[in-house]
């Protein structure tokens, strides 16, 4: 008995390899090779260099971004030491302890070399919680096949609501949608509706966040101009593949002659669908609208509660928030090469530019026309989320009335409001 006794006490006294765990919706082995390559790369610099080393782990984007996948992680309390996180998802895990501190680990320099409006959502306090990989605008794909097929020209694309729907109809037939929105429910569904909204007018909150803004004249007519693109058969009530943000499943194979989309899409269609013909346009506003688009940028983050949470902070920084020129390098193509994006460092921008990534083609229209106005992703808490993404399905795949699904979505914010206790909301 007592050698038996013993043989576990030996075991456990053996040293344990120090290992981080890096929880991607990327790679290795994801949908596309050249993202999947840098992510794979990443680690492989890092493990070079350093003691302690980073285990990829792949989580397909449906199980990482609308799955539960990662929340039960945090729950079980078997989080990854690094994780990516986007400005929706950042209360949730902030306000329940999970984001370790950047600060100390970040030159001030380069803190300063990132933009301003893609670092805000990750700051609480002055304190850096996440380093900011990309910025994402949204705007609107169309296909010039389908335009020449219908006699169409750039003359004849969109520029407000009503010509966006009056063309949509006009592409639309039995094979195919003239548009297309996100339908699944999530975040991001509700990020690409912020741009809608908020070129209408509208807001979730009034100026000092106090209070609910949400059941407005504005948000009402963003909520009915989704509405309308499904009631008048325009637009699908199901997109394919992975969702919205899909443009391969979707505009690329014919599903739809026109798809809101993000900057993301120029790498997925040149990698996957070379022979599909494009542009890009600013996605068009409402009469008497202003124009904006809406910034998505994922971020990478160290978990707090990690036995490695130092470690795990110092990777964060070393890939992404360092003045070395293999940072600055790896960035630069992430942004343009791996992934197409906006860099979110004054620096990244340049190495680019010095490239030629924005001369020409659906990059030079993003940087120079759908960026011309902008406004960052907002970080809600949960409950917030789910007011507003209850409020636009109701109304956009329900048939619900705007004015009564806002009102609603308002009361809950309301509520919410009178008892958070957590970091601010913006």
């Amino acid at each position: 008995m007592a050698a038996a006794a013993a043989g576990p006490a030996l075991v456990s006294c053996a040293p344990k390899p120090r290992e981080l765990s890096l929880w991607n919706f990327y790679g290795p082995g994801g949908q596309q090779k050249s993202q999947s390559d840098w992510f794979v790369r990443l680690a492989e610099e890092w493990n070079d260099t350093h003691d302690i080393k980073v285990r990829l782990r792949y989580v397909p984007n449906k199980d990482y971004k609308s799955g539960p996948t990662l929340q039960t992680s945090f729950s079980a309390g078997a989080g990854p030491d690094v994780f990516l996180l986007s400005p929706g998802d950042f209360l949730r895990y902030y306000n329940g302890g999970a984001l370790a501190d950047l600060t100390p680990h970040l030159d001030p320099a380069v803190r300063a070399d990132f933009l301003p409006q893609v670092m805000e959502t990750r700051l609480v306090d002055g304190r850096i919680y996440g380093l900011p990989m990309e910025i994402e605008p949204l705007a609107l794909f169309y296909s010039e096949e389908i335009l020449e097929q219908e006699r169409l020209s750039e003359g004849d694309l969109p520029r407000t609501w009503d010509q966006l729907l009056e063309l949509s109809q006009r592409l639309t037939n039995r094979d195919r949608f003239g548009l297309l929105l996100e339908t699944n429910p999530g975040y991001y569904e509700n990020f690409t509706f912020y741009q809608s909204m908020w070129m209408a007018g509208g807001e979730v909150f009034s100026p000092d966040h106090r209070s609910s803004a949400f059941d407005s004249p504005e948000v009402h007519r963003a909520l009915k101009f989704w509405q309308d693109t499904v009631t008048r058969g325009v637009a699908p009530r199901r997109v394919r593949g992975t969702g919205g943000n899909d443009s391969i499943s979707n505009i690329a194979d014919g599903y739809c002659a026109m798809q809101h989309l993000g900057i993301w899409g120029i790498a997925e269609i040149a990698e996957q669908a070379p022979d599909f013909r494009y542009g890009v346009l600013p996605m068009p506003t409402p009469p008497g609208g202003t124009y904006t688009t809406a910034l998505g940028s994922w971020a990478m983050v160290a978990n707090a509660m990690s036995e490695n949470a130092d470690a795990a902070a110092e990777f964060v920084v070393w890939a992404l928030g360092s003045a070395d020129p293999s940072c600055i390098e790896r960035m630069r193509r992430w942004n343009t090469v791996a992934k197409t994006n906006i860099p979110p460092r004054h620096s990244v921008r340049r190495a680019a530019e010095e490239r030629g990534a924005f001369d020409d083609g659906p990059m030079r229209v993003f940087a120079d026309e759908v960026m011309a106005q902008a406004r960052p992703e907002p970080r809600y808490p949960p409950e917030v989320y789910r007011a507003v993404s209850d409020a636009l399905q109701s109304c956009h795949l329900g048939g619900g009335d705007p004015a009564g699904a806002a009102g609603a979505a308002a009361e809950q914010i309301d509520t919410f409001l009178s008892t958070y206790d957590g970091a601010q909301i913006n």
